[in-house]
């Protein structure tokens, strides 16, 4: 499924490992930018996906075509970033409680569960939040029905953005093939590595990167799937 990998340079940020994912409906290029954040390349079009000026600065990035925003927590919802990224025709999905905090910005809300084809990709946003890992006062940190992760159609190839998530009953039930799966791994807020090995097992993505895992040793999530033959787990620089 990988073609290739690559080193790309932006301007004034320096570079950004790429792997190519060849789909049905044409060659995926995946930047990994960092953290959560992410960008893809497909037919000429570019998809940022909670992209942060955290991790990288925006104004030297490619305009987007499609922005994909998972929740409203600053490392993933970044308003500048995302003026720096629009053009005429840009389309913006968001939660409705990330739309709460940018009311002036024209997005398009999606709540779990609802299904879009925005710039000729498939979009389900799916639960992303907490069962285990809560705050001191109780609250989950990511409490349900405010996150979004999101399954990306490309042509027949489907790819997972957890966004910031458990491995939620809902997770573990997703219908038909995942091909590439994005994964968080990062206490207290997500997942545990075997809570990403439990949804992988459970997912059997052809190929697995851990994300936005932190300080966490993203090796023990590849011992803990090392008899998973059929789950690739790659490791990119996406702490």
């Amino acid at each position: 499924m990988l073609l290739f990998c690559a080193v790309v340079v932006f301007p004034g940020r320096g570079q950004f490992k790429s792997d190519v994912i060849e789909t049905t409906g044409g060659d995926l290029e995946i930047f990994f930018v960092g953290h959560g954040t992410l960008m893809f390349s497909f037919q000429g079009k570019v998809i940022h996906i909670d992209p942060t000026m955290g991790e990288a600065d925006y104004s030297t990035m490619p305009d987007a075509d499609l922005i994909l925003i998972t929740h409203q927590h600053g490392d993933h919802l970044d308003p500048k970033a995302i003026d720096q990224l629009l053009k005429d025709g840009t389309r913006v999905v968001m939660t409705r409680a990330c739309k709460e905090q940018v009311k002036e910005l024209d997005a398009i809300v999606m709540d779990n569960g609802d299904v879009e084809t925005i710039q000729g990709v498939g979009i389900e946003a799916i639960p992303a939040y907490n069962i285990q890992h809560v705050r001191p006062d109780g609250n989950p940190f990511h409490p349900k029905g405010e996150g979004n992760g999101y399954i990306l159609s490309f042509g027949t190839t489907r790819v997972l953005i957890g966004g910031d998530t458990e491995n939620t009953p809902e997770l573990k039930e997703l219908k038909g093939p995942i091909e590439v799966a994005f994964l968080p791994m990062n206490l207290p807020y997500t997942m545990t590595p075997e809570m990403v090995a439990d949804a992988a097992r459970a997912i059997q993505p052809g190929i697995l990167y851990p994300y936005h895992f932190g300080n966490t040793d993203p090796q023990k999530l590849v011992k803990l799937l090392e008899d998973e033959k059929g789950i690739e787990v790659r490791i990119r620089a996406l702490e």
